[in-house]
């Protein structure tokens, strides 16, 4: 079985509580650090980068009311703010619980947990980092500062952001994968009357289909089997604050009208429960499906599209704005440099004109990705093609002159030679092309080996 990629703590004043969970979670992610005081949080975040804390309310003798957990919460979010927290609770500190998620918990486990879904829900807060980490980020931690680029097409996206976030419409944000409609829509919420009140993301595209109703609208105790008590939903916890519903696309459509039920009437009806609970929400959802064709194939219910999409903000592809890339990578490049505290390499001008050119189907996640790769790969001072795992074949053709295509190819090509100690099985593999394509290219571009 292959481990997660992640780095976990795990908070609680029982020391059988800790040994259990590390029994467990040890089995499934690469590191996980345990510990009963915590005050030494703060000890331990310094010297190790913590993904995922899963925090225990209580830990004090006669304490049970769980402030101490909403407490080293907010400590731990003031001063760590990308770190996900999952809160541990009993039955009894449920309220608690929801009051923690409202301040921006990813969701809370009850002791003694469910094992399955222990790993599922911290898999889940890992998915959460990554993707926060990966879409695109703010210039600084001033609040309200965002990176947002210098293209027309980027500019006019967050002028319009900027005028949306003064009203309460349902808005609709399109774009493909990795153009930044998370940061879009927090950008929305931190710029309207809203932004001291919740910021409640759901994935709908990674919410199982039997868990819809009761992860957004909340469940009596009884409701069924596992429901041992009341527990609010995503709309509940996003009470006075902005619910952002992404990949909105993704809702099977026999569950697209329990949705517009919610929109219509700004009520909820707990599974289990007949009385309606109102919510003050502001509705942002995104996908980067067609969703217009959906509709037109009644894949999408019409009624539904039409209350999501008062306002529609499309967000550029990456190609779309090619002005912004060498920005882009030099932030990028400063950012990971500082992050690994390494010396800030120079990109090469022939790269660099490259990768302007680069279809980046993965947009600015997949530039992260490969800027993160590079400078953790490469100890040289000035990058190439190939330290960003890219070959110069998968340019697009015509975006350069002839020359400067194959002198970067010939380049490439000796450089990752060269990194592979002359193995063509992992240059080629490394080029993305076949033994026998990379033998023509070595005779074409007379490349002793």
């Amino acid at each position: 079985m292959r481990k997660t990629n992640a780095t976990l703590l795990v908070l609680d004043d029982n020391s059988e509580v800790l040994i259990a969970a590390k029994l467990l979670l040890k089995r499934h992610f690469e590191s996980v650090l345990t510990n009963n005081n915590p005050k030494k949080i703060f000890e331990i975040l310094q010297e190790t980068t913590v993904d995922v804390i899963i925090l225990d309310m209580n830990y004090r003798v006669g304490f049970e009311d769980g402030k101490e957990g909403i407490f080293w919460f907010k400590e731990i979010r003031s001063k760590y703010p990308q770190i996900q927290i999952v809160l541990m609770t009993s039955y009894g500190n449920v309220e608690t619980a929801v009051e923690g998620i409202k301040l921006g918990a990813i969701d809370y486990i009850l002791k003694p947990w469910d094992n399955e879904q222990l790993i599922d829900l911290i898999k889940k807060a890992v998915q959460q980092k990554r993707k926060k980490e990966h879409e695109f980020i703010p210039t600084s931690t001033q609040e309200n500062s965002y990176f947002e680029g210098n293209s027309p097409a980027i500019q006019q996206t967050y002028r319009m952001a900027q005028r949306v976030a003064q009203t309460e419409v349902n808005t609709l944000l399109l774009g493909e994968n990795g153009t930044g409609k998370y940061v879009l829509a927090e950008y929305i919420h931190q710029h309207s009357s809203r932004k001291n009140q919740p910021f409640i993301h759901v994935d709908l595209g990674s919410l199982n289909e039997n868990l819809f109703e009761s992860e957004l609208f909340g469940y009596a105790k009884g409701a069924f089997t596992d429901a041992k008590q009341d527990t609010a939903g995503r709309f509940e916890a996003a009470h006075g604050g902005t619910i952002f519903l992404d990949e909105i696309g993704n809702i099977p459509l026999h569950l697209q009208a329990k949705l517009l039920q919610v929109i219509q009437s700004k009520s909820v009806i707990r599974l289990g429960e007949s009385q309606p609970r109102p919510v003050d929400v502001r509705i942002i959802t995104a996908t980067n499906a067609d969703i217009e064709t959906e509709v037109a194939q009644k894949e999408f219910r019409e009624d539904l599209y039409y209350r999501i999409n008062t306002v529609v903000l499309q967000l550029p592809a990456l190609r779309e704005r090619k002005e912004d890339i060498p920005a882009l990578l030099d932030f990028f490049m400063t950012q990971y440099a500082e992050k690994y505290q390494i010396a800030r390499p120079n990109i090469h001008p022939q790269t660099l004109e490259s990768l302007c050119n680069y279809e980046w189907k993965g947009n600015i996640r997949e530039m992260q990705n490969r800027v993160e790769r590079a400078l953790i790969l490469t100890e040289a001072e000035e990058l190439h093609l190939s330290d960003f795992g890219i070959s110069a074949t998968s340019i697009k053709e015509g975006s350069l002159d002839d020359t400067t295509l194959q002198d970067v190819e010939r380049t490439t090509i000796i450089r990752t030679l060269e990194k592979y100690k002359g193995n063509i099985s992992q240059t080629a593999d490394e080029l993305g092309l076949s033994r026998a394509a990379l033998y023509r290219r070595l005779e074409k571009y007379n490349i002793k080996n």
